[in-house]
């Protein structure tokens, strides 16, 4: 026979259970079990059977009490399990193959360092729980001091469990455990993590975020306190886009990520390429890419694309949520490949070339998609082009790359900034829809400050998150008093307008910054002739450096020959730019001499 406590307070003897009766001898065998082994004082016993208010003669009613439990065990054949009377108490011998909470501690024990044995040693020791504690055992103190106890050592396992799922990329199915868990549990800070960052790993932002609010208002409400530093984290990441925190996948910035295949031995699986969870607007663009990507390639090499835009547009975002959406058609995975160092230097192509070639051969089943970010120049991407190379390249760069158009023929999907529903959705998904209805004004200005660029949106999104009681009115006029300096958050150098910006100008050659920040003094549209005044120079040079300018990603084209500057950029150039003194008369050609060649 074998005691139950993981549930309704039973005995069985493997084939039938007899539920207990919630009376007095169940409580008192229920405070034994739960110190399985151990000397319970009576005095203890006592408060467990009849709490506060105790017989006069409680000496005496507990041994009867201790009587009835004896005769009990007698009416079901266990009287090799005897309560034992000591001196001060009385305990009841137990073991793992006697009573299932000893067994479920045995289990979670031997899987503790046991490797691959570990996940179902903790599945089996979970499967000993039959639902609420000890919902039979009418005692006030076994619910208030035991039963707390012993649900921490199960949501431990549980944890653990949902780890290991986690760290597998098991994402998708360990989201009904959480949930379940998250629900009877509220206030638990671990499991919420966990949630938000299976969520998040499956694109699911806007539900992640959810949680958060939700655990949030739950804690403030309850116990008058915010969530835990490990929350706050995770929250951040989250509205940045990067992977959360955690020893779930890991990936750094400069190698190489795998993103499709699933290997045979899920503990040995990938790092897989970064998701972009609550990626909004871009529609056109995405149907354009999906469609491209979606045709088998060709005989002469890989199907090809470029995602060209300005700095902070969304350039690799785009790029890695339609590599997701067509990861299907490449059985030989997906791959993110950094084709600048953090200084915004080109990394070599034939460098580039044989990191692909040593990763794809572990891998390769077939066809494959690479996405070669941020590229400077053409030839870091012919290098790649191949016939045996992969089956599909998606380059992003703040550069046209005309010169690789011209020769290659892409896919070519510029990227401005979003359209003002775009920013609108974007704001609305990090808030939350009550949030942005309340001050609908306010959402628009917000967006206008920002100039409609995805980065800076994002930026305002996670400040704002951390702010809910600050008025989004009110916020957008702090912004507007030091732009773009306040677009930025602190810890986290990716996540700043201004750092962006500084990098975009640090790429470009001197003469070519120098006049970006002398038009940003001119208002309204940019055209050859008010730019020739403004740089001293005839209006067929000013007409080329707005052409590279174009070409960089710091302009954008409203109609051949007439071009303007975003407003977020015009006020970091601005900023920068102080008292610059005459810019030297060929402008054009310095630009021309310092640009590497066939990057027009």
């Amino acid at each position: 026979m074998r005691f139950q406590l993981l549930g309704p307070l039973s005995i069985t003897d493997g084939r039938d259970v007899v539920v207990l009766p919630p009376a007095k001898p169940t409580s008192l065998l229920a405070a034994l079990l739960v110190r399985p082994g151990e000397v319970v004082p009576t005095a203890r016993l006592r408060e467990a059977v009849w709490g506060e208010h105790q017989p006069a003669t409680a000496k005496a009613a507990l041994q009867s009490c201790v009587l009835r439990l004896r005769r009990l065990f007698a009416k079901y054949g266990i009287e090799d399990r005897a309560v034992v009377a000591v001196a001060g108490g009385y305990l009841l011998p137990a073991d793992a193959d006697s009573l299932d909470l000893l067994h479920f501690r045995r289990l979670t024990t031997e899987a503790d360092g046991a490797g691959e044995a570990e996940l179902p040693l903790l599945r089996t020791a979970l499967g000993l729980w039959r639902g609420p504690l000890l919902t039979n055992v009418p005692s006030e103190l076994v619910h208030r001091d035991e039963v707390p106890r012993l649900v921490e050592e199960r949501l431990r396992a549980l944890e653990r469990v949902c780890e290991i799922q986690l760290a597998r990329g098991r994402c998708r199915e360990v989201l009904v455990d959480l949930w379940e868990a998250t629900r009877a549990h509220p206030q638990h800070e671990g499991l919420t993590a966990q949630l938000m960052r299976a969520l998040y790993r499956v694109g699911r932002q806007n539900e992640a975020l959810a949680e958060f609010r939700r655990i949030r208002a739950h804690l403030r409400d309850e116990l008058g306190v915010d969530p835990g530093s490990e929350l706050r984290r995770l929250e951040l990441a989250i509205l940045r886009g990067d992977e959360p925190r955690g020893p779930a996948v890991e990936t750094t910035a400069a190698m190489l990520t795998p993103a499709a295949p699933a290997a045979e031995d899920p503990a040995q699986e990938a790092p897989r390429l970064p998701h972009v969870p609550g990626f909004t607007g871009r529609t056109r663009e995405s149907a354009v890419l999906v469609a491209h990507l979606s045709d088998p390639p060709g005989p002469g090499g890989p199907r090809l694309a470029v995602v060209s835009g300005g700095p902070g547009m969304g350039k690799t975002a785009l790029a890695l949520h339609t590599a997701h959406l067509v990861a299907d058609r490449y059985p030989g995975g997906c791959f993110l490949l950094p084709m600048s160092r953090p200084d915004g230097t080109p990394r070599p192509a034939d460098e580039a070339a044989a990191e692909l070639r040593s990763v794809r051969p572990a891998t390769a089943a077939g066809p494959c998609l690479v996405v070669l970010d941020d590229v400077v120049h053409p030839d870091q991407v012919r290098a790649l082009l191949e016939p045996a190379g992969p089956g599909a390249v998606v380059v992003t760069s703040r550069m046209g790359l005309a010169a690789l158009v011209a020769t290659h023929g892409p896919a070519v999907v510029p990227l401005g900034t979003l359209a003002p529903p775009e920013s609108g959705a974007l704001l609305t998904a990090v808030l939350g829809e009550e949030r942005v209805a309340a001050e609908p004004a306010a959402v628009h200005a917000l967006a206008e400050t920002c100039g409609h660029v995805p980065l800076a949106l994002r930026i305002v999104g996670a400040r704002l998150l951390t702010r809910p009681k600050t008025r989004l009115a009110d916020y957008a006029g702090w912004l507007r008093r030091d732009l773009p300096a306040r677009l930025a958050l602190p810890d986290d150098p990716r996540m700043s307008v201004p750092l962006a910006l500084d990098g975009a100008l640090h790429r470009l050659p001197g003469p070519l910054a120098e006049a970006h920040l002398r038009l940003a003094r001119l208002g309204g549209p940019l055209a050859a002739p008010a730019a020739a005044g403004a740089l001293g120079v005839p209006e067929t040079e000013a007409e080329e450096v707005l052409e590279r300018l174009l070409d960089h990603g710091l302009l954008e084209e409203d109609q051949p020959g007439t071009f303007r500057m975003n407003p977020l950029f015009r006020a970091h150039a601005l900023r920068r730019s102080g008292r610059t003194g005459a810019l030297p008369q060929p402008v054009a050609a310095a630009v021309r001499r310092a640009l590497p060649s066939g990057a027009a």
